[in-house]
């Protein structure tokens, strides 16, 4: 039992680490996709903060898997650099004993992924595509600059000279209002203020010593001018207000659980069945009356000339109809292998957990290091070959030339397999990986200036 603590313990903090490292490189590879759409529109910080706990779902599916392998390969090759490895093995503990606790260990972070992967993922996903929608939807708070027209609120053109951005305050303002066609306002005024309103429905600009010059397009003769002492414009804000939308709606299939995706997958097999029922009643009903046309020697030639072109008018009447029966059950298809691909990534990546413990307990034996930055390269390495067969097998899969199952499941199942193969190789004999060959690589004058011998 002690053992088992011990070398859980070796896992435990690597894995935690490994998390922690990876979830913030790719928080920070998301925040730098996606800055050019949030900067500029006033988000709060709110607003940022359930964006990126929303996205941190798809990280999690992502990391989890890989922080065990990091884990395994750490914690063992710590272990086998300091021949404690070998004093289990001379104990009577082989390696097969030595990767049953961290193997129990990875099977609960694979239910937990699986459980994850049914109830927390799908609906963060849909969450975080509707506050990307909402965020997409808002456009850049107003931006005025001393000098230049502002045409952000529609139907406004702003001119404002001065500026102070510290007190909201403006200094000679010229505003031409076209909000009431044919009509055209011209306002201008020596101070302002702008601010929003208190429902963030309507920007409000107070602005005092002005005048108003109204004009119309259609009728020339009017003109009129107004002096004001103090007067407030309130213009529309909406396209510069947030609002969130509530979850619900239409999701698409990363946006459902496996029990969900089965349940749709039932019903597009019903409507395939349905689609290829009336396709072989179409056929079959062509076929009716091209065997009617077998007689037709024993008939004179211009009754056959008649016969055939009722035929063939008859097949080009059927023709489209063939062509959209076999466009829906290809369509159909598609979709029905779409959603089994996603349900079997429900179970695939969890699974990944196991496989990884497999590969990575021998590595990190033969390897002989245990520091993070050699066992994260060699598990970036195996999960780009993980990520690249499930790629694959996910487009195979969805244009139908392989089963979604061989399509998701063939990462898992070779490198299962070679982990087994591992496993076996490192158990039986001693093996040794060595990473020297890469210093051989460096030239010499980058090298340290090795110590001199005190004998000579």
């Amino acid at each position: 039992m002690i053992i088992i603590r011990y070398i859980l313990k070796n896992h435990a903090i690597p894995f935690l680490f490994s998390v922690f490292i990876l979830i913030s490189v790719f928080l920070l590879q998301f925040l730098m996709k996606f800055a050019d759409r949030l900067v500029g529109k006033g988000l709060s910080a709110w607003v940022i903060f359930q964006l990126i706990i929303y996205n941190l779902a798809w990280m999690i599916v992502l990391v989890v898997p890989m922080a065990v392998l990091i884990a395994c390969l750490m914690a063992f090759g710590g272990m086998s650099q300091n021949n404690e490895i070998s004093i289990l093995k001379a104990s009577g503990i082989s390696l097969y004993k030595m990767i049953i606790p961290p193997l129990v260990a990875s099977l609960f972070v694979a239910i937990f992924l699986i459980y994850f992967n049914n109830n927390i993922y799908p609906n963060a996903n849909h969450a975080a595509r509707l506050l990307m929608e909402d965020i997409s939807r808002k456009k850049p708070t107003l931006s005025l600059v001393p000098g230049v027209f502002s045409q952000d609120i529609p139907n406004y053109s702003i001119l404002v000279r001065e500026i102070n951005q510290n007190k909201n305050e403006l200094r000679d303002v010229t505003i031409y209002d076209y909000s009431s066609p044919p009509k055209m306002n011209v306002i201008t005024a020596e101070n302002g203020k702008i601010y929003y309103s208190t429902i963030q429905k309507k920007i409000v600009m107070d602005l005092d010593n002005g005048e108003i010059h109204e004009s119309d397009r259609f009728d020339e003769k009017h003109y009129r001018k107004l002096r004001f002492k103090r007067h407030k414009i309130a213009m529309p804000a909406e396209q510069f207000s947030f609002e969130q939308t509530t979850p619900g709606g239409q999701r698409g299939d990363r946006e459902l659980s496996a029990q969900d995706m089965i349940l749709i997958v039932d019903s597009l097999e019903i409507i395939q069945a349905k689609n290829q029922e009336d396709l072989n009643k179409v056929l079959l009903r062509l076929s009716h009356g091209a065997e009617n046309l077998t007689p037709i020697s024993k008939q004179t030639t211009e009754s056959s000339s008649y016969i055939y072109l009722k035929m063939e008018q008859k097949l080009k009447e059927n023709e489209n109809s063939v062509f959209n029966m076999l466009a829906r059950i290809d369509y159909t298809k598609q979709e029905i292998n779409r959603f089994w691909v996603e349900i079997h990534k429900k179970y695939s990546l969890p699974f990944a957990c196991l496989v990884f413990v497999l590969i990575g307990a021998p590595l990190g034996t033969m390897m002989r290091k245990g520091g993070f930055g050699m066992a994260a390269g060699i598990s970036l390495v195996f999960f780009l070959i993980y990520w690249a067969f499930l790629i694959g097998g996910e487009k195979l899969a969805d244009r139908g030339i392989i089963s979604p199952f061989i399509g998701i499941w063939i990462a898992n199942i070779l490198l299962g397999i070679l982990g087994l193969f591992l496993l076996i190789k490192s158990a039986r004999e001693k093996v040794t990986l060595n990473f020297d060959f890469i210093t051989n690589l460096i030239p010499k004058s980058w090298k340290a200036p090795e110590p001199e011998n005190e004998n000579s």
